[in-house]
């Protein structure tokens, strides 16, 4: 398998459960095995339908599409067949609802905020970034979504143990919970999966990614 075909099974795809609701976000190589063990479908929206495949099928559909492939289109090449890599597949079992609520952890933090320093605003790698109570903690400052923002290290070091107002540093963006997970946001910016927003209603699914 070629280095290109490993990517693109370690690329995204979403989870629907039973009555079309978005649950989390799994390996390419992991739906594979849902549709190839009869667990999940395939499904794709067309012209305003709901179409869905198995396994089988979806092979079939593969070829078919084959010859006239876009860019955005990303196919797992085997030793007997050509495949292309779907965007969202639909658990045939499983009818329990999506979890609602956002992990507070450094990934979702950084996802928030968009890797951009909440004092001077610019954007750094993950490494160069640090977490920051704005009420500090010495303060009585909690760690919450309402009290955690991405600074630099020079502007975390230049802030210290004061307040924004103390340091005479203004947020960028006042720091909030969001209602969805914010590495999908991120995820959502890649065309290759704007066929997952037909699924997903920002104002209240939570999909959290595994």
């Amino acid at each position: 398998m070629s280095l290109g075909a490993t990517t693109h099974l370690d690329a995204s795809v979403l989870v629907l459960n039973k009555l079309y609701m978005a649950l989390h976000v799994i390996s390419v190589r992991r739906a594979f095995c849902l549709l190839f063990k009869d667990l999940a479908e395939v499904v794709t929206l067309d012209e305003g339908r709901y179409l869905s495949y198995d396994f089988e099928s979806w092979r079939e559909v593969s070829e078919a599409r084959a010859d006239f492939r876009g860019p955005d289109d990303d196919y797992i090449r085997t030793v007997q067949f050509e495949i292309q890599v779907p965007r969202v597949i639909r658990l045939l079992t499983y009818d329990r609802y999506p979890k609602q609520k956002v992990k507070f952890n450094r990934r979702n933090i950084f996802a928030r905020d968009g890797n951009r320093c909440q004092y001077c605003g610019k954007r750094f790698p993950t490494s160069e970034l640090s977490l920051d109570h704005v009420m500090p903690r010495s303060r009585g400052g909690r760690a919450t979504w309402e009290n955690i923002v991405c600074a630099c290290l020079k502007c975390n070091v230049r802030k210290g143990g004061r307040t924004p107002t103390e340091a005479r540093m203004a947020l960028f963006k006042e720091p909030v919970q969001p209602k969805t997970s914010p590495t999908l946001g991120l995820k959502l910016t890649n065309r290759k999966y704007t066929s997952w927003k037909a699924f997903l209603d920002n104002a209240y699914w939570s999909v959290e990614l595994s």
